[in-house]
């Protein structure tokens, strides 16, 4: 099976707002960049829409490492609340709608075509790869703004 690293981010101009994504797949030395941008969203749907975006570009199952600042995105799987909003008929533990349901739906999906672990990272550090991803986001915004 195929070793991918993607790392990702979200960022929104006001929240909701004007949101975008960014996400650097890495596999055998060659890198690839994507971003995208929407209207009226949250920093929460744009974080996970870029985890979606970058699993999506894979041609075939694969081993995915991903590297993300959200702790919303990340706990989501290693503290597997994911499983238990798919097993509850995506309501949270106070019996409300789990918010995002349409996202979460999606990204459970590739998580179980590819092999996925989730990692932290510490947003808005050191991070060259966080910081890139943050740019295509927030670059995926401006350019929007601007169309």
């Amino acid at each position: 099976m195929k070793k991918v690293t993607l790392y990702t981010d979200g960022a929104c101009s006001g929240n909701p707002g004007v949101g975008g994504w960014g996400a650097v797949l890495m596999f055998k030395g060659h890198e690839r960049e994507i971003s995208g941008a929407e209207a009226d969203t949250t920093n929460n749907r744009m974080e996970i829409s870029a985890v979606i975006s970058g699993l999506e570009c894979l041609k075939e199952p694969c081993e995915v490492s991903v590297y993300s600042d959200s702790a919303y995105t990340v706990n989501a799987f290693a503290n597997g609340w994911v499983y238990g909003w798919e097993k509850s008929g995506w309501k949270k533990a106070d019996n409300k709608p789990v918010l995002n349901d349409d996202l979460w739906k999606r990204l459970l999906a590739l998580t179980r075509l590819h092999k996925v672990t989730f990692f932290k990272v510490k947003g808005h550090a050191d991070n060259e790869y966080n910081n890139r991803c943050d740019k295509l986001a927030t670059d995926a915004i401006k350019n929007y703004k601007a169309e």
